[in-house]
């Protein structure tokens, strides 16, 4: 008995533990906090929270002299620290509703597309900064995969022809300076034996992945057929942002 005495007490007095004005320190003779540990600390067993609702997270804070503080951090601030610093700044929508043209590069396009003359004055939610009126591109700011949805509809919406060449929207991505068509609608017809019907009104809508600096570029394919008399009263919108790394 008294053999396991002795090594229990020894077994306490290898630990450096010091207790200073109601403070314990562990591994040093000058605490700073409640429990003060100088060295690593493991934890064998946690309870799950059955939700984040009541529940504060523990963060560790590097102060400047190197030692980490425990803090309790709302989970609402990490969500808000997520979407105003990596998804929220990207997000920019834009609605164009007169003054429609589409503009010549001079440089052949896949699938004879051409960019919509959207401008950065036009923008409904968004800063101005990530659209250029130059080239009348979105830049996008950082990698990740990028919610876009772009509808277009040419002249009133409904032509009484079935246009040739497929016409319709189209998405162009141009990185490094080579351009790819990444998505695109063509408009849908129906001949209906006395008619024929062009619906000349679609949308793209799906999840991209985008690198930083990529141009994004609103516009329409097959566009040469398109009459250009009617692009005055066609009414085009697009609307993009970051949901993830």
């Amino acid at each position: 008995m008294k053999t396991k005495i002795c090594s229990a007490l020894l077994a306490i007095m290898s630990i450096s533990v010091v207790a200073q004005s109601g403070w314990v320190g562990i591994n040093t003779a000058n605490p700073q906090a409640n429990l003060d540990v100088n060295g690593t600390a493991k934890i064998r067993q946690t309870p799950d929270a059955p939700s984040l609702t009541g529940y504060q997270i523990l963060a560790s804070n590097q102060n400047t002299g190197g030692d980490n503080q425990i803090s309790q951090v709302d989970p609402q601030l990490i969500a808000n620290y997520v979407i105003n610093n990596g998804v929220n700044t990207s997000v920019y929508a834009a609605k164009k509703s007169s003054g429609i043209s589409l503009i010549d590069l001079g440089i052949l396009l896949p699938n004879g597309f051409r960019p919509v003359n959207f401008l950065a004055s036009e923008r409904t939610v968004g800063s101005a900064s990530l659209f250029s009126d130059t080239d009348n591109t979105y830049t996008v700011p950082s990698n990740g995969t990028y919610a876009i949805g772009f509808t277009f509809r040419y002249g009133t919406g409904l032509q009484a022809a079935l246009l040739s060449n497929s016409p319709g929207v189209g998405l162009l991505r141009t990185r490094a300076g080579v351009s790819t068509l990444i998505d695109s609608r063509a408009f849908s017809g129906a001949n209906l034996i006395l008619l024929s019907l062009t619906i000349s009104e679609t949308s793209v809508n799906s999840l991209y992945s985008l690198q930083t600096g990529d141009k994004i570029s609103f516009g329409l394919t097959g566009a040469s057929v398109l009459n250009v008399g009617l692009l005055g009263s066609s009414v085009g919108s697009f609307f993009i942002y970051k949901v993830s790394n």
